[in-house]
């Protein structure tokens, strides 16, 4: 059912007859907004000339205010904003390239051109759908039920989907004039991708054109064929129609009912799909001849209902109760079926005014712009609908049905997902928070063991990088497989999926049991210097770990089945400290640490940690008696506390890690670090993010070597979290090492 064209030639274009078209729209502008279009419009007429960019759309061979202005009209029967208008004004020639971004938001808005990103983003879809819809990559999904999902999940705004579905509707409706290569495509892409999105928002209109204008390009004989059938047949359905409506609105009177008759066309697409699912012919499809009827409430839905059945025999099991028991779109309606005079079927909705304008335009007849505070004057329907469109645009769903319940509905149970583009141009679908090394073990294993880096929309990005939906991952490899054991460690940020993490399990396994121990070695050494940990009893944490002996454990480590994380909270609970209850960051100067330290056989005792060498939770300690600040705390291998032993070892106390929730201790860290811009801004963010809080910071760059040294005073709750933090340090571009250190 393809829409009357109405926009006004562009040659005759003046401001008189864009006024006088605008206020033609069903949407009543104000007299601003109508300034603000048709000074927009003004501006377009001056971009002349051929686009920066050749497009692949058909609809950019036009002319782009053309298609601005039917897109407007488009949008306008949906009740938006001005912002979305203007969206759709210069959609096209954003997209061309003949006006730029940043020259969109000078002229026209932030929220215009974040409207406008929004939509090119979406717009990437257009490149990617083709006839093939096997599954790839090992995905059991196909590839256009991803890059519906990853359409929806791109979304964060619903007036983006709206500009881009009027825009393929604007697209459409030239395509009769374009090359059959063209038409085969882009009627692909509208049919598998946009026609289903109008379906999920409900708005049905557009979902029938679209789907209607798809049919006639990819099942041209199908289309024409049904076309002339309904065409052969207007002048006796339409006669039939009006004596019916003649009848109808003479016994609905009667009832005193208060109601509006119409005639309703059957699209074309629905009448073949139904015909084909059923497996029945053209003389068969019973809604041909319809009837809606529009009334004040849902009683007389169901009053008008027993009317017509008793008027007319209904037929058995062509009955649905759409009102009582809503369609997954929230659709609403009686439809019933029934066999009318000269023993022809007709068909039948019932349904409200309320309910015919959700079923038109979907969630957006309650909807006019954001931070709309009321519309209608029912605000809690209003955010109702808003709550519903929101779940919608965020459920990853095949969508791919019409509703009408012949095919089951699938939802994504894994949670939230990502859904990025291979360099071929592939969706693969992610968990939330998968890297690019993911992504290439997901690809193959092979990919993963040799990944050496990756781009992301053509940028060197960090392997830890979390992948965005939308985004083009292309993977680095190198010619030798050689995971790295880092990879593995789960604070370090490399992997998030599983499957990832056992491939790379899997492969160190495989090395002989030498390199394995060596690596393993390095591992727990490199972390142990890392957290300042000596005089480690490595034969103790290895029979806490459960291995055999000190070889054990280490090729344990070089294998992955023990993390070096897990040796470091062995070595906790090896020194004295038993598995702690989280601690939350709090002050600690001179306070009393009577819940962090035990002192046993002593009654209360004040105690306060040595600035000297300054111990955290997993140290080894001792308690040194002073004459007025109490305990103080110290690490058993301060040069402090060792000279204290010499002279006074009777005021030397065994003292160990007790628990607490309200306590934090102070370490220092030293970092070395190539010099550049903004490294400061960024230690000090890792930290934030940590919740870390630091509390001294000194700097000392040299000029010669370019290089910084810093040493920072902060406060962690653990080793374990100090373990972490030092990871992400050692990750940032221009760092070198960083590393606690203990003061003497």
């Amino acid at each position: 059912m393809v829409q009357v064209r109405v926009v006004p030639k562009i040659k005759d274009l003046d401001r008189f007859t864009l006024e006088k078209w605008l206020s033609a729209l069903p949407a009543e502008l104000k007299n601003e907004d109508m300034a603000r279009i048709i000074e927009a419009a003004e501006y377009l007429k001056t971009l002349e000339g051929t686009p920066s960019v050749e497009t692949s759309d058909w609809a950019g061979r036009s002319n782009p205010l053309a298609v601005g202005l039917e897109i407007i009209h488009i949008l306008s029967e949906l009740s938006v904003n001005t912002d979305v208008l203007l969206a759709g004004l210069v959609y096209r020639s954003v997209r061309e390239q003949r006006l730029s971004s940043s020259e969109v938001e000078k002229r026209f808005g932030t929220s215009v051109a974040r409207l406008l990103e929004g939509v090119l983003r979406m717009a990437a879809v257009s490149e990617l759908t083709g006839a093939s819809d096997a599954p790839v990559l090992g995905q059991s999904d196909s590839p256009n039920t991803n890059i519906r999902r990853m359409l929806i999940a791109m979304v964060d705004d619903v007036r983006v989907a709206l500009i881009k579905l009027a825009e393929r509707t604007v697209a459409m409706r030239t395509l009769k004039s374009a090359q059959e290569t063209d038409r085969q495509r882009i009627a692909g892409e509208v049919f598998n991708v946009y026609a289903p999105l109008a379906h999920r928002l409900g708005i049905g209109y557009l979902k029938w054109e679209l789907e209607d204008l798809s049919f006639r390009y990819t099942h041209a004989d199908a289309y024409h064929r049904i076309a002339k059938l309904l065409d052969g047949r207007r002048l006796e359905r339409d006669q039939f129609i009006a004596r019916i409506r003649t009848d109808l609105a003479h016994a609905l009177g009667e009832a005193g009912l208060h109601f509006d008759i119409s005639g309703r066309a059957k699209h074309i697409y629905s009448i073949w799909r139904k015909m084909q699912r059923k497996g029945i012919g053209f003389s068969q499809v019973h809604d041909i001849r319809a009837l809606r009827i529009l009334v004040d409430d849902v009683r007389d839905c169901y009053h008008t209902l027993g009317i017509i059945h008793g008027m007319w025999r209904n037929i058995p099991n062509e009955f649905d109760d759409y009102v009582a028991n809503p369609k997954e779109n929230g659709y609403r309606s009686l439809h019933t079926a029934v066999i009318g005079p000269q023993g022809k079927v007709l068909e039948i909705q019932i349904r409200t005014h309320t309910m015919h304008e959700e079923a038109e335009l979907g969630v957006c007849s309650h909807w006019r712009y954001k931070g709309s505070d009321d519309v209608h004057g029912h605000s809690g329907t209003y955010e109702e609908k808003l709550a519903w469109l929101r779940q919608v645009l965020e459920w990853h769903e095949v969508l791919g049905e019409d509703g009408e319940g012949e095919e089951p509905f699938s939802f994504d149970t894994a949670g939230d997902r990502v859904y990025v583009f291979t360099p071929k141009g592939d969706v693969v679908s992610l968990i939330q928070g998968a890297t690019p090394l993911d992504f290439a073990y997901h690809v193959h294993t092979e990919v993963g063991h040799r990944c050496r880096g990756a781009k992301v929309n053509g940028n060197i990005v960090s392997l830890t990088q979390p992948l965005k939906t939308g985004e083009r991952v292309q993977i680095l490899t190198a010619n030798e497989a050689k995971p790295r054991r880092d990879w593995l460690s789960r604070s370090a940020g490399y992997l998030c999926t599983s499957r990832a993490r056992a491939c790379v399990h899997q492969w160190f396994k495989e090395q002989t049991r030498d390199d394995n121990v060596d690596a393993g070695r390095t591992l727990v050494e490199r972390e142990c210097a890392r957290l300042a940990l000596n005089a480690l009893d490595y034969k103790a944490i290895a029979g806490q770990l459960g291995c055999n002996s000190v070889e054990d454990l280490f090729a344990a480590v070089g294998t992955g089945d023990v993390t070096s994380s897990q040796v470091v909270r062995a070595a906790q609970s090896v020194t004295g400290i038993v598995e702690m209850q989280p601690i939350r960051l709090a002050t600690l100067a001179a306070h009393d640490h009577r819940g962090a330290i035990r002192i046993d056989g002593v009654g209360n005792m004040l105690t306060s940690f040595a600035r000297c060498c300054m111990p955290v939770p997993g140290d080894a300690i001792e308690g040194y008696i002073t004459r007025s600040r109490g305990v103080s705390v110290h690490r058993i291998d301060c040069s402090r506390l060792l000279t204290l032993r010499q002279k006074t070892p009777e005021r030397i106390i065994a003292i160990s890690w007790g628990s607490s929730e309200e306590e934090r201790f102070e370490v220092s860290v030293t970092i070395e670090a190539y010099d550049r811009q903004g490294l400061l801004a960024d230690i000090t963010g890792v930290m934030a993010r940590a919740k870390v809080n630091v509390t001294a910071i000194n700097t000392l760059s040299n000029v010669e070597t370019n290089t910084a040294n810093m040493r920072l005073r902060c406060e962690v709750c653990s080793l374990e979290n100090l373990g972490r933090v030092l990871v992400t340090l050692n990750q940032l571009d221009n760092v070198m090492s960083a590393q606690r250190v203990l003061e003497q």
